[in-house]
């Protein structure tokens, strides 16, 4: 699994898969204040992608992969 949830933070590691998606979208519904780290991020579904772009939660490390960083610092507000 591509998803360690945390006390304060999901970090996404490696390849998250469409079978994320949903489990993450539910944790992230149920935090005051959600966070994610993408540091460790490899591959990011797109289910998964649009899972963050909907939620919208504070980004605490952004990913090495340049387009996907791009991507979700252009959330529109």
């Amino acid at each position: 699994m591509g998803v360690r949830y945390l006390k304060k933070h999901a970090a996404l590691e490696d390849i998250v898969t469409v079978e994320d998606a949903e489990p993450l979208f539910a944790w992230l519904k149920e935090q005051a204040k959600p966070a994610v780290n993408l540091s460790k991020c490899k591959h990011l579904h797109a289910a998964a992608l649009q899972v963050l772009l909907m939620t919208r939660p504070h980004i605490l490390a952004a990913p090495a992969d340049p387009l996907l960083a791009q991507a979700l610092q252009a959330r529109p507000a």
